[in-house]
């Protein structure tokens, strides 16, 4: 057995996020010891990686052959991987919650290698937030990011001091976190739609904060359903002005990936696109179950958008892909360059009929949660922050594939 290599025993989400933004000196290589199901559903991803493996703990234990658990993953380690873990750079050991790979990761030192232990584990990866200023003029516009689960929201805060958030994110603290610590006054709370891939924080964070709650009155109905929602909200409507500060926000209907789903124009300069145009991509129409039908409408839409000037920021409500982020981090792109690189937006720019057939063909499966997400979202269920978790995990799927 070789001597234990020293290296810091502990990496927290934002280590790791530093990891997956950039690729640094070295590689990071994450094995990941939960269930091959869990694994399959969702995994860590970055923008140059990481290499990953999956090795179950139960079976890294069994096949170990050790009474001593740390002992057990060394002698599987050295008989099983020592041909497929790398020798440079840090092996990050991945479990649930950050338990059992800390034996792991223990067991790998022991073998020689750089290793260390994603601190509380994916929970604790698929709970981070990170946020940063995107829009740095009149109405400051700052970022936040749940980089695992690729959502997005954002704070518009205007010289006077008052705030307006855009589909916060299920929890309020790190939004409640930046108005707390700017001293600022949330003025309303917006969501661009009724979310599937997340549950939103919208209604809490307006309640907590005394502001007014906004969403498109067409989307406070279950689509699937068709059941009115249990919320307070105020209508938000195609071509509604509001104020931040010395700017104007128009509000755009653009119907597709949801019926009410609305994108937030900036002084004719930023757009809040939510969930309709993404970076790489756009939205897929079919999480309401009327595929076709809202194709159309997602066409249209779409058009819509890209008519706006080329110089438009466009923000988009969530990212699919590491490659989607800029080289700060931020995922923002002109739209001039989307109707260049973007093929979802490429295909609106043709005909209705090829639009609808190309989004017809790349659609994948609903994911089960996305329909009980949206009951949660209308008001008309609820769900503790266990169950909330397992109904947001998996890779965020509501770009189209």
């Amino acid at each position: 057995m070789t001597s234990t290599r020293r290296g810091p025993s502990e990496w927290g989400p934002a280590e790791l996020q530093r990891a997956l933004l950039s690729p640094g000196e070295s590689p990071l290589f994450v094995l990941d010891v939960r269930n091959r199901e869990e694994y399959e559903a969702w995994k860590i991803e970055g923008r140059f990686g990481p290499e990953t493996l999956n090795a179950p703990y139960f079976e890294i234990l069994e096949r170990g052959g050790k009474d001593d658990m740390v002992d057990s993953v060394a002698a599987f380690v050295e008989s099983e991987l020592s041909a497929k873990l790398p020798r440079e750079g840090t092996v990050l050991a991945v479990c649930a919650k950050g338990g059992t790979s800390e034996y792991v990761a223990e067991g790998l030192r022991r073998s020689g290698y750089s290793a260390a232990n994603l601190s509380g584990g994916t929970k604790a990866w698929a709970d981070y937030h990170e946020a940063k200023v995107v829009v740095d003029g009149p109405t400051q516009v700052l970022q936040l990011s749940r980089p695992a689960r690729g959502c997005l929201s954002y704070l518009a805060v205007g010289g006077d001091g008052n705030a307006t958030a855009i589909d916060p994110l299920r929890d309020p603290s790190p939004m409640n976190i930046l108005l707390t610590e700017r001293g600022l006054t949330l003025e309303r709370v917006i969501d661009t739609h009724a979310h599937a891939d997340h549950i939103s924080g919208g209604p809490a964070l307006a309640k907590e904060r005394g502001a007014p709650y906004y969403l498109h009155p067409f989307d406070a109905v279950h689509p699937f359903d068709l059941v009115p929602g249990d919320l307070e909200f105020l209508n938000l409507c195609d071509q509604m002005s509001i104020r931040i500060g010395e700017s104007r926000l128009e509000v755009m209907h653009v119907p597709g990936h949801t019926l009410g789903n609305c994108a937030l124009l900036l002084d004719g300069q930023v757009l809040f696109s939510g969930d309709t145009i993404f970076v790489a991509s756009i939205s897929r129409p079919d999480l309401g179950g009327r595929a076709e039908a809202w194709a159309r409408l997602h066409y249209r839409s779409v058009r819509r958008l890209s008519e706006l000037p080329d110089e438009t920021l466009v923000l988009p409500g969530h990212f699919a892909s590491y490659r989607e982020l800029d080289a700060q981090g931020a995922a923002r792109a002109k739209l001039g360059d989307l109707k260049q690189g973007n093929p979802g937006v490429a295909l609106a720019l043709g005909s209705e009929e090829e639009f609808v057939n190309g989004i017809l063909d790349g659609l994948n499966a609903i994911p089960e949660s996305y329909v009980e997400i949206k009951r949660v979202n209308a008001g008309l269920a609820q769900a503790h922050d266990e169950r909330a978790s397992e109904l947001e995990i998996g890779k965020n799927e509501c770009a189209l594939a």
